[in-house]
C-alpha cells in the first residue's frame, strides 16, 4: 500500500485480568471496558497466528528488527508455560527475517527466578511499573483490599538486579501526580539504578481533565521540572526518556517516545481473544476508540496500517490541530500524546489537555540547558575551524574505505603516513594540505563518483599522490614524493602547477626538496623549480595580503578543483590582472574595514583563498560559497570596488553559515514548515530564510555606512527575525544564532 508505515513494535496482551487494583489504571478504570469480554489469558492459536502475521509483515517490508512487549492486564499471570510458547512462537517464526526484541512489562509482584530463567533463555527484557517511595506508589498502586505492594516490587526489583538476572534490567515506569514529592520520587527511583526510568502523564483528555490539586494549569510542568533540576543537580544519573527525548528534539534529532514529538507512530496492540487494536491509551477517550474491527485471524497487518485511526496517528505536523502547526514548541511535544487531545465534540483536533504543561515544560528544559547544549562553533572561531578540519578527515577516511584496495592510492596513503610520521614539520605541512579548501571538494566528488560506481580510483589516487607531495615539498621532508601527471602538468595543492610534458602526455615523476627550492627528476632530466628557481614551467599560487600583520590569502586560479562555486572561475590571471586584482582587494577591504568594522574582522576570520569568478557582479555584486571546505570565496573579477567589498562581506557571512550547518545542528529536516519571506514570493524552508537573514544584517550595516541604505530593509529584517523565532525546527543553536543576529541588527540600528 502506498505511504503504508509498517508496525515495528507489538503489543501482546497474553493477560488481560491484574493482581493490583491502581486507581489511574486506564485498562480497567477509564472509558472503554471491553476487557470484561475477552478471555483472561491468550490461547495459543492467538499466539501462533500472531506470530505469524509479524512474520509476514516484517518480510514484506524488509525491516531488520521488530519489538514484541508481553503485556496485560498483569502478563505474569499467564504463567511460564504460556509465556514460553510466546517466546518459542514469536522466536520461531521471525528466525531468519528479522531480529526480534522481547520484552515484558509488569508490576513486579509475581517476579521469581522461574520466569526471570525463561526470560534469560529468550533474553525477554523486564521494565516495571513503580512510582516512586513507598508513600507516592501506595497512592495508586493497591490491592484490591488497600495493601500496599510496594515491599513485593522492591523485592521484585531486587531480583532483577541481581546476577545473573541484571542484564534483563530494562528500567521502571512511573506515572506522574503531584500529589507526590518529585525530589523523593526521584531519589527512590534513582536508588534502584534502573537501566531509564519513564515518566508518564496520567492519561485525561478535555472531557475527563488531569486532576490539578492548586488548580495551576501548569502544575505537571513544574512538578517535572522539579524532577529535571534535581536530576541535572545529581549528574543525570539514569537516563530519563521524557527529558532526553526533549533535549534531542531541542537538539533537531528525534522524539524518543510516543508521548511527545511528531514521529508516526508504528505500534499496534493484539488483544488476548486476536483482536487488532490501536494504542491502549486510547481506552481513556471514549469506548471503542482504539477498536479497528481487524484480528489475527482473518486480517493482516496491512490492513490495520491502513485504517483511518491509525493513520491520522503518522501526519506528523499535519495530524495535529492548527493552533499547534503555529506553536514554536510543536516538534518537541508533537501536541501532546494523541488521547489527551480528546474532546466530545471535534474529538482528537485539539491541543494536548496538558496544553500549558507540555510548553512550560519544553520551555523550562529549553531555558536551564540552552548555554550547555548550544554548540561552541557558533561563538567560537576556532572551534568551528578545528570541526571543519575534523570533517575534511573523516571524509578522507571514508574515500580511503573505498579505495584502499587500489595500488596507486595505497602508495599515496602510504607516504601521507610518512609524513604525519615525521614529527612536527610534517604534521604542519600535511595539515596545510588537508586544510586547503579544494581538498574538500575533491574528496566529496570522489566519493560521489565511488557512490555512483564511476571510475573515481585513478582520478583520486592522482590527487592523493599529488597532495602527498605538496606535504612532502612544504615540510622539507627527505622522503621520495612520486607524482602522476596527466595532459603534460600536475597540479600540488597550496604550491602551485608544474608543466612537465606536452599536452596530452601522461607520465610519473619524482619530486624532492633542493637547498633552493624544488626538483623533479623525469627520467634522467632534473628540473629546479619553486620560489627561485626561475623555472617557466612552474606556475605558483599567488598570494594577497590583507596587511602587515594578517596571514596571506592565497588567489587561487590553478586549482581544477577550483570549478565548484556557481558560476565558473576564472582562469590563471596574467600578471597584470593579478596585480589590478589586488590593488581592488585591497581598496575593498579598506572599505569594509572603514565602513562596518566589526563585521570586517568577522569576515577576515578564516579566510585563506580567494578564487577570480567569470563575468561581473550579480545580485548586488555577492561573493559566492561553492563545494568546498572553508576558507574559500569566490568572487567576480570584474567587479568594481564597492561591488567587491560586498562580496568579500556577503561571501563570507555564506561560507561561515554553510560551515555552521556541516558541524552542527541549526534547524531539523524532518519536517515541512516553510514560512513567509519579506524577499520572496513563496513560502520558503528555514535553511533559506535564516541563511536570507545572516546575509542581510551585514548588508545593511554596510549599506547604511555607505550612505545606499535599502528602503524598509530594518524592517523586513525585523519580521523575518520574528518568524524565525516562531520556527518550531529551529534548534537550541539556531534560536541561539537568530539571538546573535537580533543583536547585530540592533547595533545597526542604533
Amino acid at each position: 500500500m502506498t505511504g503504508l508505515i509498517p508496525f515495528r513494535e507489538i503489543v501482546l496482551k497474553v493477560h488481560s485480568r491484574c493482581d493490583l487494583a491502581c486507581d489511574h489504571c486506564y485498562v480497567y478504570e477509564h472509558a472503554d471496558q471491553s476487557w470484561r469480554a475477552r478471555p483472561k489469558v491468550i490461547s495459543p492459536e492467538v499466539i501462533s497466528h500472531t506470530a505469524s502475521r509479524l512474520a509476514e509483515h516484517a518480510r514484506d517490508h524488509a525491516l531488520p528488527s521488530v519489538t514484541v512487549i508481553l503485556h496485560g492486564g498483569e502478563p505474569l499471570l499467564a504463567g511460564t508455560a504460556r509465556l514460553r510458547l510466546v517466546c518459542e512462537e514469536f522466536t520461531r517464526a521471525l528466525d531468519g527475517i528479522a531480529e526480534l526484541d522481547l520484552r515484558i512489562h509488569t508490576n513486579g509482584l509475581q517476579l521469581s527466578t522461574r520466569y526471570l530463567d525463561l526470560f534469560d533463555e529468550y533474553g525477554v527484557r523486564v521494565g516495571i511499573s513503580l512510582d516512586g517511595d513507598r508513600a507516592a506508589n501506595d497512592r495508586h498502586r493497591r490491592f484490591a483490599d488497600g495493601r500496599t505492594s510496594h515491599p513485593l516490587v522492591l523485592a521484585a526489583v531486587a531480583l532483577l538486579r541481581s546476577e545473573p538476572y541484571r542484564h534483563l534490567y530494562q528500567g521502571l515506569l512511573c506515572t506522574v501526580d503531584v500529589a507526590n514529592d518529585p525530589v523523593a520520587v526521584l531519589d527512590a527511583l534513582v536508588e534502584l539504578e534502573p537501566p531509564r526510568v519513564d515518566f508518564l502523564l496520567p492519561h485525561a483528555t478535555w472531557e475527563t481533565p488531569p486532576a490539578r490539586p492548586d488548580g495551576a494549569p501548569d502544575a505537571y510542568a513544574r512538578w517535572l521540572l522539579r524532577i529535571f533540576d534535581h536530576w541535572d543537580r545529581l549528574g543525570r544519573p539514569v537516563p530519563v526518556r521524557l527529558f532526553e527525548s526533549l533535549l534531542s528534539t531541542l537538539r533537531g534529532g528525534p522524539s524518543l517516545t510516543e508521548s511527545l514529538g511528531l514521529a508516526p507512530t508504528d505500534l499496534v496492540v493484539v488483544e488476548t481473544d486476536g483482536t487488532l487494536e490501536q494504542v491502549d491509551s486510547l481506552k481513556s477517550a471514549f469506548e471503542g476508540a482504539a477498536a479497528t474491527g481487524f484480528n489475527v485471524f482473518d486480517h493482516a497487518f496491512d490492513q490495520v496500517a491502513a485504517h483511518p485511526g491509525v493513520r491520522a496517528r503518522q501526519l506528523g505536523l499535519a495530524g495535529v490541530s492548527d493552533s499547534c502547526r503555529r506553536c514554536p514548541v510543536v516538534r518537541s511535544c508533537g501536541g501532546g500524546l494523541y488521547t489527551h487531545r480528546y474532546r466530545d465534540r471535534n474529538g482528537f483536533d485539539n491541543p494536548s489537555v496538558y496544553c500549558t504543561d507540555l510548553r512550560e515544560l519544553v520551555d523550562g528544559v529549553e531555558g536551564r540547558t540552552m548555554p550547555r547544549e548550544t554548540a561552541p562553533q557558533l561563538s567560537d572561531p576556532a572551534e568551528l575551524a578545528r570541526s571543519q578540519e575534523e570533517l575534511t578527515r573523516i571524509l578522507l577516511a571514508r574515500l580511503h574505505a573505498d579505495l584502499a584496495a587500489d595500488p596507486g592510492w595505497a602508495r599515496a596513503w602510504e607516504l601521507l603516513a610518512a609524513v604525519e610520521r615525521a614529527g612536527e614539520a610534517g604534521t604542519g605541512a600535511l595539515d596545510a594540505v588537508l586544510d586547503h579548501p579544494f581538498t574538500r571538494t575533491w574528496v566529496l566528488a570522489a566519493l560521489d563518483a565511488a557512490r555512483d560506481g564511476g571510475p573515481a580510483a585513478p582520478e583520486a589516487a592522482r590527487r592523493l599522490t599529488a597532495l602527498a607531495a605538496a606535504a612532502v615539498l612544504r615540510g622539507g621532508l627527505d622522503l621520495p614524493a612520486e607524482v602522476a601527471y596527466r595532459d603534460g602538468e600536475v597540479y600540488l595543492p597550496t604550491l602551485g602547477l608544474l608543466r612537465l610534458g606536452e599536452p596530452g602526455t601522461e607520465g610519473r615523476a619524482a619530486l624532492h626538496v633542493t637547498d633552493e627550492g624544488y626538483a623533479v627528476r623525469d627520467g634522467r632530466a632534473e628540473h629546479r623549480f619553486g620560489p627561485t628557481a626561475g623555472d617557466a614551467r612552474w606556475q605558483p599560487v599567488r598570494t594577497w595580503s590583507r596587511g602587515p600583520d594578517a596571514a596571506p590569502v592565497a588567489l587561487e586560479d590553478l586549482d581544477p578543483y577550483r570549478n565548484c562555486f556557481p558560476r565558473p572561475p576564472r582562469l590563471r590571471l596574467g600578471a597584470g590582472e593579478a596585480e589590478e586584482w589586488r590593488g581592488r582587494l585591497d581598496r575593498a577591504w579598506a572599505l569594509l574595514h572603514k565602513a562596518v568594522p566589526e563585521f570586517a574582522r568577522a569576515a577576515a576570520t578564516g579566510l585563506t583563498t580567494l578564487t577570480p569568478l567569470a563575468g561581473g557582479p550579480r545580485s548586488g555584486g555577492w561573493g559566492e560559497a561553492g563545494r568546498h571546505g572553508p576558507g574559500a570565496l569566490g568572487v567576480p573579477y570584474a567587479a568594481g570596488v564597492r561591488e567587491t567589498a560586498l562580496a568579500l562581506l556577503t561571501g563570507r557571512r555564506r561560507t561561515r553559515l554553510r560551515a555552521l550547518t556541516e558541524v552542527a545542528d541549526l534547524y531539523a529536516l524532518d519536517g515541512q514548515w516553510e514560512h513567509r519571506s519579506p524577499w520572496r514570493e513563496r513560502p520558503v524552508p528555514v535553511s533559506r530564510l535564516l541563511a536570507d537573514v545572516h546575509e542581510r544584517v551585514a548588508v545593511e550595516a554596510y549599506r547604511r555606512a555607505t550612505a545606499t541604505p535599502e528602503p524598509g530593509g530594518s524592517d523586513r529584517i525585523h519580521r523575518a527575525l520574528d518568524r524565525l523565532s516562531e520556527a518550531a525546527e529551529l534548534t537550541v543553536t539556531g534560536k541561539s544564532l537568530v539571538a546573535e543576529l537580533r543583536y547585530e541588527l540592533k547595533a545597526v540600528d542604533a
